[in-house]
């Protein structure tokens, strides 16, 4: 047996446009798409005008305990969560650039086996996403 991590199947925006006839959108963003263009947003998700969105399938009846998700914020401004079933506090993973404002490691406290689940464990860690979002963006005009 290994402990090597296993691969989660990619979640692809079937409407999205791609720059290539022969590239999925994700890996051929169009000129001016934003990051993550090619991955679906969850419409349920929508709270205050934010969303979330999820870059690997998180629907399991099992129930999915990780995965590679998104953030979009009401100025449309992006960021990524690398999220996981367990206790922590949420750590930056990339700081904010000129595409996103950084990547996150979250925590979920129980296992997904939903939408509507995916969904209320989005809304649980909102505010911390509120907060650092409002934190980035401060940095980045500052510095801009």
């Amino acid at each position: 047996m290994t402990d090597e991590p296993s691969s989660k199947p990619l979640v692809l925006d079937s409407a999205a446009q791609s720059a290539s006839d022969e590239l999925p959108a994700f890996l051929a963003r169009p000129a001016g798409a934003p990051v993550y263009h090619g991955f679906p947003v969850i419409a349920e998700s929508e709270t205050d005008g934010w969303y979330l969105g999820t870059i690997t399938d998180y629907a399991d009846p099992n129930g999915c305990d990780c995965g590679d998700a998104y953030v979009v914020a009401p100025d449309g401004s992006r960021a990524g969560l690398v999220w996981q079933v367990g206790e922590g506090v949420i750590q930056q993973v990339l700081p904010p650039d000129a595409e996103r404002w950084g990547v996150y490691s979250i925590w979920f406290a129980q296992p997904i086996h939903t939408t509507d689940e995916f969904v209320a464990a989005f809304r649980r860690v909102l505010p911390e996403l509120q907060s650092i979002h409002a934190h980035a963006v401060n940095e980045l005009n500052r510095n801009a």
